[in-house]
């Protein structure tokens, strides 16, 4: 299969290009990054593109077969005024260039969304057919998310993935939390209380190929692992993983005078399962934070 991936060169699109790479595929990488570490690969080209804006790396997705859209500026950074028109620009206006480019025949839009799409809704359990919130991220979500399935139009097959917090070797979140933890003063955020929706990078990818193969997969699909666990058990388990105390908390305070309104990612509480997955059939290797966090700590 012919496969375009917007996004390609961040931490989950340069995982995912490898996978598909050792699966026997032909990758088309986009991103504004000059130059991407797999493009010695015979099967792999690489665009360096703005892809906000119109332009010849359209070309690239109406030749593939199907495209996996990641593209997205970090919400990881203090938000100003002119930083949500980009996180807003890169996700929407992306998506509505992919979608004009494709023609309908055999094609496939695999398009990021997030878990953001719920808001904040404490003990409630989210499945995908639970109603979005209201806040800037929730926007958001629902306007990306719309974006893509406009394809639908085109007889393009589309299918959302709402992904949690994605835990990998190399960067993400869990990069960022390891050096506090490592120096004994980890520990959970706000109270602690408030659900921690994640997924272990390995199963993210599995997901995303299993939608790719999947014909009849189509709509949203929350990319989270099954085993829920609240903030305060997430911290305790990376703890344990690290042979680390987990006790020092960040008060939610503090969070929200370092980080401005990003912090309220943070202290969001999204009790998510994954049941479109499950139910079609998808295996989740690391369905429990415990095992997920030995992996990506202490590998083998």
């Amino acid at each position: 299969m012919k496969i375009a991936i917007t996004g390609a060169s961040g931490f989950v699109g340069t995982a995912l290009t490898r996978l598909l790479l050792d699966a026997g595929h032909a990758v088309t990488g986009l991103g504004t990054s000059a130059t991407h570490p797999l493009q010695s690969v015979a099967t792999f080209s690489w665009i360096s593109a703005d892809t906000t804006r119109i332009g010849a790396w359209q070309d690239a997705v109406n030749r593939s077969d199907a495209v996996v859209n990641l593209a997205g500026r970090t919400i990881f950074k203090r938000w100003s005024r002119a930083y949500k028109a980009q996180i807003v620009d890169s996700r929407i206006l992306t998506t509505r260039n992919i979608v004009s480019a494709m023609n309908g025949e055999h094609k496939i839009l695999i398009s990021a969304s997030a878990v953001g799409y719920y808001g904040s809704r404490g003990d409630q359990v989210l499945t995908e057919h639970s109603t979005p919130g209201n806040d800037f991220l929730a926007r958001l979500s629902v306007d990306w998310e719309k974006a893509a399935l406009d394809a639908e139009a085109k007889g393009v097959r589309v299918a959302t993935m709402r992904f949690g917090v994605v835990l990998g070797v190399g960067g993400g979140a869990l990069a960022q939390m390891l050096p506090a933890f490592r120096l004994f003063v980890g520990g959970p955020l706000g109270n602690g209380r408030q659900w921690f929706p994640w997924i272990h990078m390995a199963d993210l990818l599995a997901a995303i190929q299993f939608l790719l193969d999947r014909q009849n997969a189509r709509g949203p699909y929350n990319f989270c692992a099954p085993g829920a666990v609240r903030q305060k058990d997430f911290a305790r388990a990376l703890g344990a993983a690290l042979g680390r105390p987990a006790v020092v908390p960040a008060p939610s305070l503090a969070l929200r005078l370092m980080m401005g309104e990003v912090a309220g990612l943070l202290l969001a509480s999204q009790q998510v399962r994954p049941d479109r997955l499950t139910a079609d059939g998808f295996a989740f290797r690391f369905g429990d934070v415990d095992s997920a966090l030995a992996d990506l700590v202490n590998p083998s």
